[in-house]
């Protein structure tokens, strides 16, 4: 038990200390980013854990919500932030879609590796592959949201 407590703590501490790498230039999509993503995790981090498909055993808020607020509405939107204050725009298809894989497959080898051998995650109906997919699929619709949501502002400026 105190192993996921530290561990809980860490990754605050790790995460806090990304927003500070986020150039200042960057911060209003890293923050429209951030919200949008937290709408998504609050959603889908519910039903996940409502149909039983994996658990939080060991949580922050534990009384309140049956998911994990440190991973659904702080790491993963603040690590959404980053990957759009960074995304490579000028560059092609294939290195953006690799951008994706990069980020995917960052987050899941831990989170699988957590699911073995701690109590912060449980896969019952679940396996990292969902979790990869999810992930792409989130980080997917949140960049579509920030390019519609900054373009549709860049035009209403004109």
């Amino acid at each position: 038990m105190k192993l996921e407590w530290g561990i809980l703590i860490s990754v605050w501490l790790v995460i806090t200390g990304l927003i500070f790498i986020i150039p200042r230039n960057k911060r209003r999509l890293a923050i429209v980013a951030f919200f949008f993503k937290q709408v998504i995790t609050w959603i889908a981090g519910l039903v996940v854990v409502e149909y039983q498909l994996l658990t939080y055993p060991i949580r922050l808020f534990s009384g309140i919500n049956r998911s994990s607020f440190t991973y659904e509405y702080f790491v993963y939107p603040v690590i959404c932030g980053v990957f759009n204050a960074y995304y490579p725009n000028s560059r092609g298809k294939i290195y953006k879609f690799l951008y994706y894989i990069a980020y995917c497959t960052v987050l899941t080898v831990p989170e699988a590796f957590l699911e073995k051998k701690t109590d912060l995650i449980h896969y019952i109906h679940w396996n990292w592959y969902w979790s990869w997919i999810t992930l792409f699929i989130t980080f997917w619709m949140t960049r579509c949201f920030c390019v519609w949501f900054f373009n549709g502002l860049a035009k209403e400026m004109d």
